[in-house]
């Protein structure tokens, strides 16, 4: 039996919903379904505040040195980086939705797993947090814990790497 949000939306629609969301092209989303609203915006899209419009920014002033000349180098564009390689012989436990990640069951409990831990394949590694409802992670592999690549309380998107696991250190 499926969870229902107390919108008459399931979990699963919840999840379908933001996977959607995650998927598509697009910076900025609302939706409005009953009384949910959900408004997501990608990281550093710009639009406008929650119900306030945003005054529009005065021009800037137009420049006073000459333009650069053509044998001048071009400014770099500013690179965005790529995710780090997962290292040969790990395997990496990788979030199943966007939300919130965290490593423990509730605030002040102690975490799931440490790093260093031997995990069983259903052993609760962490819970992802999307519109208040808490999805608890289980490990998928067994094996010994190598690091968190996430900060508690972060942001995780889908697919998103979170912790390393060496499954050569199964129990």
């Amino acid at each position: 039996m499926t969870k229902e949000t107390g919108t008459g939306l399931t979990q699963d629609d919840v999840e379908r919903i933001l996977r959607l969301i995650d998927e598509s092209g697009y910076d900025e989303v609302r939706i409005e379904y009953g009384d949910l609203k959900v408004h997501v915006r990608r990281h550093g899209a710009i639009g406008e505040a929650s119900g306030a419009q945003t005054p529009a920014a005065p021009p800037p002033p137009a420049p006073s040195a000459p333009p650069p000349s053509a044998s001048a180098p071009a400014p770099q564009q500013r690179a965005t980086p790529k995710p780090a390689a997962i290292p040969e012989g790990l395997v990496a436990i990788r979030a199943p939705m966007l939300g919130t990640f965290y490593r423990a069951p509730s605030p002040g409990a102690p975490p799931f797993v440490e790093e260093g831990a031997v995990i069983s394949a259903d052993a609760p590694v962490c819970i992802i947090e999307v519109m208040k409802l808490f999805n608890t992670l289980k490990a998928g592999t067994s094996g010994k814990v190598v690091r968190f690549l996430v900060e508690n309380g972060a942001m995780v998107e889908f697919d998103q790497p979170l912790l390393l696991v060496d499954p050569r250190a199964a129990g």
